[in-house]
């Protein structure tokens, strides 16, 4: 039989690991236990960069605080790369350990990776310049490139892991991790890995990053009361705020996990994504392409709407996208989005009010809370959620206090600038 129509074989993918390195904890842990308990991470932006400037109209964020990656490079290794790298490569180290898989003993032509980041090495292009200014282009460092570029998450991980199989990078602003969940399931789906680390990384809280965003008028300016900054779906909701993270998972096909005996924590089920082909920044109105991605990553799974308990909402704290968000939700699952939890119907939360907008490592970070879903039956709250905006009324959202109750299959939505739109579907393994 030739190559062309040899009948594609169909794994299961299965999730064996994960790490993270947040505002709100170190590690995938404690990052947990703070949005099941509601607490937030955005504080005053405290840094010697920002002083250096007047003009601030925003002065909040979520710093990820007191963390060093001492623990897991020598110093010399660190200063040959960006935070974003050194946070992905962190949190990358405690999904492998979490995993108890040694990548030394496989094939690594069948271990591979796939990140996201939307920004990239954004504070080396920011230091470089300022040397290049004022030192000039002979003082500019031979090490910026492979700082500064995008996949330097990707590389730096694949080196110290050994992984030779499927490697890619995503930049889909704030989708960009979600798309790399997705690519890194699909190699295993359709058996071109055994196993990929997964995930995203972002460490985009810098002058410049912050001041562009505070110009284009996304973020909040609740700066008198941070922890009160990211309140999606909330009427008094007056932008996002801007964090930094990242969050790496192990996936696997569920032969390969169940031949060494690995503990499995969820199944990653379905996945797609879309894009809205309207404007560069501003979702579609009524969230066309979020309702699309939704309704094929239902299909990918072979789910129908009833199938899901609860919603990881993108739900950035922004007047436009929450509302999109909701009428795409209502539009996909009708009555199933109405009903209300302790009906059978859906729930749906957002994290972001605890950690603020990760941008391209949000959708990473963001499956923690899913995974747990699934396991813990626990459904992490939004916190600040008040007074919800009528105009994102009708849905069950999780609010201010976390939820107990038993959640089968849990989606995932990060939706990103250019119109980028993905679904994730975490279900709960059944063997």
């Amino acid at each position: 039989m030739s190559s062309k129509n040899r009948p594609i074989q169909r794994h299961r993918v299965v999730i064996t690991g994960y790490g993270a390195v947040t505002n709100i904890g170190h590690n995938a842990a404690d990052t947990w236990d703070a949005m099941k308990s509601g607490r937030s991470g955005i504080s005053p932006i405290e840094s010697d960069e920002f002083t250096k400037f007047d003009g601030w109209t925003v002065t909040i964020g979520g710093q990820v605080r007191d963390w060093s990656p001492d623990s897991v490079l020598e110093k010399r290794e660190s200063k040959r790369m960006d935070r974003v790298s050194l946070l992905g490569l962190c949190a990358a180290q405690e999904a492998v350990n979490h995993s108890g898989f040694d990548f030394s003993t496989s094939n690594p032509e069948r271990q591979g990776i796939v990140m996201g980041s939307g920004i990239g090495g954004i504070s080396t292009i920011e230091a470089s310049v300022q040397t290049m200014v004022s030192k000039g282009p002979s003082r500019v460092s031979p090490f910026t490139v492979p700082k500064l570029m995008a996949n330097a998450v990707t590389g730096n991980i694949s080196i110290r892991f050994n992984l030779q199989g499927p490697a890619s990078t995503h930049a889909t602003a704030c989708a960009s991790s979600g798309h790399a969940i997705g690519d890194a399931m699909e190699a295993i789906r359709s058996g071109k890995a055994d196993v990929m680390l997964a995930g995203g990384s972002e460490a985009a809280l810098t002058p410049l990053c912050l001041g562009a965003f505070m110009t284009m008028k996304a973020l909040s300016t609740r700066n008198d009361a941070p922890e009160k900054a990211s309140r999606p779906f909330d009427s008094g909701r007056d932008g996002f705020v801007l964090s930094e993270g990242a969050a790496v998972y192990v996936l696997e096909s569920e032969e390969h996990a169940k031949a060494r005996g690995a503990t499995i924590y969820a199944e990653l089920s379905g996945a797609a994504n879309s894009c809205d082909a309207g404007h560069i920044t501003a979702p579609h109105p009524e969230g066309r392409g979020a309702g699309h991605a939704m309704r094929w990553a239902l299909d990918d799974a072979g789910l129908d709407p009833e199938d899901i308990n609860y919603i990881n909402a993108h739900g950035t704290s922004t007047p436009l996208g929450d509302k999109a968000e909701i009428i795409a939700v209502k539009t996909v699952f009708g009555e199933h989005a109405l009903k209300g939890g302790v009906n059978g119907g859906l729930v749906m939360n957002s994290t972001k009010s605890m950690h603020g907008h990760c941008l391209g490592a949000s959708g990473a970070v963001e499956l923690i809370a899913c995974i747990h879903a699934v396991t813990d039956g626990i459904v992490a709250p939004t916190i600040n959620l008040d007074d919800i905006d009528p105009e994102c009324g009708g849905v069950d959202i999780v609010a201010n206090v976390a939820r107990e109750m038993s959640v089968q299959t849990a989606m995932n939505n990060t939706f990103g600038f250019g119109g980028h739109n993905v679904s994730l579907i975490v279900s709960r393994y059944d063997g």
